[in-house]
């Protein structure tokens, strides 16, 4: 066999020096159309993930609240649909969607936007791009992504949770902040920045490193089965490492709404409190819905944004 026919298969093994639509390269353009690609690019899929699966945030919230600081029988998530409907009608499943999308393009766009500049940066200083390299550069992004959308995260599990606000976003932006002052508007930041630390890190780090690994053992190359197989494997991470945290973080922003939870001092103090009154399960209230949730959204999510950067003319994660 030529010399030529080898060298396709030498460099499928190789991961670092792949020939096709790699982020191994080590290198990373800092051009303003790079720098909007990139950032347009994870906005528009983050935001399109969210749309389509929102309903299941807002049975997430539900459940993550339902017997707060007491215990008793949960009702799951399909009960729990049923009862929204009768109750409520369908356009509850549809509650805080606008804070929702404007947060996913904001947020979006930072938290997947921010981890290949982070991980080159790594790169450039450490000379690797290893797991652990790209954990950390999840994990920042996230964090970051987070501090800085934290108020549009408030404003959507507050309308969540209450179907009769009359106004719209922007009335109730002003009646959180001249009744509870605009440092509400941050409450929950620290396990809101844990969990998205916690659920970039899982969700980018094992997408990344999933692709690596079955380019190198399997004969998938990119394309749509190896982002689906990728993108599952994440979603079932995330769900995993984040669903606590989670939970933490939407009682933390929610604790003025409900009376029986009592006041939270911070997010240890509401996890001591949870795993006292309602029990450990307690802290994976709405576990299945957040993998109802996150799993598709996380497929959708890197998928759409896969191609969309093929069409822009970027790499592949």
């Amino acid at each position: 066999m030529s010399p030529r026919a080898e060298n396709p298969k030498k460099l499928k093994m190789d991961g670092d020096s792949a020939p096709r639509n790699s982020s191994s390269s080590g290198t990373w353009a800092a051009s303003p159309s790079n720098f909007f690609y990139h950032f347009g690019t994870s906005g528009l899929s983050v935001a399109t993930a969210t749309g389509v699966t929102h309903p299941l945030d807002v049975l997430k919230v539900r459940l993550q609240m339902q017997l707060a600081g007491q215990r008793g029988p949960l009702i799951g998530m399909g009960q729990l649909f049923m009862k929204l409907l009768e109750n409520e009608g369908p356009r509850s499943l549809y509650l805080g969607l606008t804070p929702a999308l404007t947060r996913s393009v904001l947020y979006g766009g930072l938290r997947l936007g921010l981890y290949e500049p982070s991980k080159y940066a790594c790169d450039w200083a450490f000379g690797s791009t290893n797991i652990f390299v790209k954990i950390a550069s999840g994990a920042y992004s996230g964090a970051i992504a987070t501090a800085l959308t934290n108020p549009v995260e408030v404003l959507k599990v507050r309308l969540q949770m209450n179907p009769n606000l009359r106004g719209g976003p922007m009335e109730e932006t002003r009646r959180i902040i001249s009744e509870e002052g605009i440092r509400a508007l941050w409450k929950g930041v620290g396990p809101a920045m844990a969990r998205a630390a916690a659920l970039t890190a899982s969700q980018l780090a094992t997408y990344d490193e999933t692709k690596r690994i079955l380019i190198r053992l399997t004969p998938l190359e990119e394309g749509f089965h190896l982002h689906l197989i990728s993108s599952t494997v994440a979603g079932a991470m995330s769900t995993l490492i984040t669903a606590p945290v989670d939970m933490i973080k939407t009682r933390l922003m929610l604790q003025q709404e409900s009376k029986r939870v009592g006041r939270y001092k911070n997010g240890l103090h509401c996890g001591y409190k949870v795993i006292r009154t309602e029990g450990t399960k307690a802290l994976y209230k709405g576990g299945f819905a957040i993998f109802a949730r996150l799993g598709p959204q996380t497929m959708i999510t890197f998928i759409l944004c896969e191609n969309l950067r093929k069409l822009a003319g970027l790499k592949a994660i």
